[in-house]
């Protein structure tokens, strides 16, 4: 489960900022008249606001931590991709990165799921369906003689990609999705975020599966 506070501080402040909200609600049930305990309440609520984030620092987001370890020179990419992780395209690009290099490529499904399924803890489906697709499309890196190893990751693929990064020290990430008006992750704005979140450069590759299909038809 990812933790909603970016920062130790950000937690902080809002544990300080819970605590005197209690204990405006304790005095203006003390005070007893209504206007007057909402008066107070209003108070201390915004003077905890104004003395915790107004007059602190800019808050700046933390990026993503992960261990760089040693790799003896090797180009490490770190792809991301579901439903398109055996598309034509995108095995295309990750050959075309791996070109001229000794390379190790981590492959990471993450493992999409429907949101009643998910609160119901009920992923298998979901993570079966994800570890066809990437058994399939590491055969085909296979045949392309690219070396690569996967794994099923977090249905949050920025989640995915920071667990990844946390073992895995990529040179670079390639995230694959649908074309625009067909993808979650591009509605989700996931290509920004994750450029933003994480420092290392991150190619998008869009993967039409439907098209894909058909020129496969008429080959």
């Amino acid at each position: 489960m990812k933790n909603p506070f970016r920062t130790e501080a950000e937690a902080f402040s809002f544990v300080i900022v819970t605590g005197v909200l209690f204990a405006a609600v304790a005095v203006a049930g003390w005070l007893g008249n209504g206007w007057t305990a909402l008066a107070v309440f209003l108070a201390l609520g915004l003077g905890a606001w104004a003395g915790i984030y107004m007059k602190s620092e800019p808050k700046v987001r933390e990026p993503a931590v992960w261990e760089r370890r040693p790799h003896g020179g090797r180009k490490r990419i770190l792809v991301v991709a579901n439903e398109t992780v055996a598309g034509r395209a995108l095995r295309d690009e990750i050959r075309h990165r791996a070109r001229g290099h000794q390379a190790d490529v981590l492959v990471v499904a993450p493992a999409l799921n429907s949101q009643l399924r998910y609160w119901a803890s009920d992923e298998d489906g979901a993570r079966a369906q994800a570890q066809r697709r990437l058994d399939a499309s590491l055969a085909a890196l296979t045949e392309d003689a690219v070396e690569a190893r996967g794994e099923i990751g977090d249905s949050d693929p920025l989640q995915a990609v920071e667990d990844a990064l946390r073992t895995f020290g990529a040179d670079e990430i390639i995230i694959s999705t649908h074309p625009p008006g067909r993808s979650n992750w591009l509605e989700k704005d996931v290509i920004a975020l994750a450029r933003e979140r994480f420092d290392v450069p991150i190619a998008h590759v869009v993967v039409d599966l439907e098209q894909e299909a058909s020129a496969a038809r008429r080959g």
